[in-house]
């Protein structure tokens, strides 16, 4: 499905808000980005029950319902869950996972909200969602004239409603404080492979298990909680953000001069979060084009290439990795430009 806005979560309630009071609304996103509890909360919101049905696990029947004999006639009584007295919202998620047959059943429900002979009750709400093809989940080919029985709308992640959500919640505190630094790896593209990857959801996974064990925690627990919710390379730089917590070591200061980069080498998972955290606050403060740049952050351009200097004497391969783009982080082209004429080492490639 091809959508050109997308929306984050805050934007999307006021989508729901506005729009699927009066027509059906389809909800695509990625696997664990938080539609199902968005639409949970919608419907809190306005005092409505939320009714899921889970399309992958729905045979025609489930819908339209069984056939009844009376006075002579068939009569099809819709199933329990859907035949209620008062009105509610209607929540059809992984609806495009179901099969033709069950995509066949929708169409009166999600067109009229009628089933045979049963009507849902005015102010009833019918929100449909699916994960996108390109994230390896099991999706099937939408109809066409379902797609245009619905308004659309892609659901992307937002670091900053996220937080909102979490301080709410009581997500556990390792976790918001790493978002906060990294919000850059709240989400990652589900991989073709099979391994666990980041999302809003496993997020909140790990926020639990970490509240599980309790503040007796271990440094090898966090490692094993990590690796079994994250992507490998956030769980990677998880582990070492705890690390640096407990050696009291903090990017601030070292960007400040109050302190030096980890040289110890079994800091070196430290060192290396510190240094792609340290990259994406420089991609996050330095304009795209030098002629934007302030006196401040100009400041911060002369403390940033001495840290690489130092960084690299350390770490060579460490250094070309802060300097290098990935995860979707990009420095200027003109800061790199002056790294490199500054410290041509970068610039060998790596073996």
């Amino acid at each position: 499905m091809k959508i050109a806005v997308t929306v984050t979560p805050q934007k999307l309630i006021d989508v729901l808000l506005n729009v699927a009071i009066v027509r059906p609304v389809f909800i695509w996103g990625a696997p664990g980005i938080g539609k199902s509890s968005i639409v949970e909360s919608f419907a809190n919101s306005l005092g409505l029950e939320c009714v899921s049905l889970l399309g992958s696990q729905l045979a025609p029947e489930d819908i339209i319902g069984v056939p009844q004999i009376v006075d002579g006639k068939s009569i099809f009584c819709p199933p329990k869950s859907i035949a209620r007295e008062q009105p509610y919202c209607l929540f059809l998620d992984e609806l495009n996972a179901c099969s033709q047959e069950v995509q066949k059943a929708f169409y009166s429900l999600i067109n009229e909200k009628r089933i045979g002979e049963y009507t849902l009750p005015e102010g009833s709400i019918v929100i449909g969602a699916g994960n996108r093809a390109q994230d390896s989940a099991i999706v099937k080919q939408m109809s066409s004239a379902l797609i245009n029985r619905m308004f659309h709308v892609e659901l992307i992640a937002s670091a900053r409603d996220w937080l909102a959500w979490a301080t709410e919640h009581e997500i556990h505190e390792y976790v918001t404080e790493y978002i906060g630094l990294r919000p850059d790896h709240l989400w990652s593209q589900p991989p073709k492979t099979e391994e666990p990857f980041s999302t809003p959801r496993s997020w909140h996974m790990l926020s639990d298990a970490l509240k599980s064990y309790g503040s007796g925690i271990t440094e090898e627990q966090i490692g094993i909680l990590a690796a079994g919710c994250l992507s490998p390379n956030h769980a990677t730089q998880f582990k070492a953000f705890i690390k640096q917590i407990k050696n009291r070591y903090a990017l601030s200061a070292i960007i400040n001069g109050e302190q030096r980069w980890p040289s110890d080498p079994k800091d070196r998972d430290t060192l290396y979060f510190l240094s792609q955290s340290f990259r994406a606050q420089l991609a996050k403060e330095l304009p795209k084009d030098k002629n934007n740049l302030r006196a401040a952050t100009q400041d911060l351009v002369i403390r940033a290439k001495a840290l690489i200097k130092d960084l690299a004497n350390i770490s060579l391969e460490i250094a070309q990795t802060t300097v290098s783009a990935s995860d979707g982080v990009e420095l200027p082209d003109w800061f790199l430009i002056e790294i490199v004429r500054d410290l041509p080492r970068l610039a060998e490639k790596k073996n």
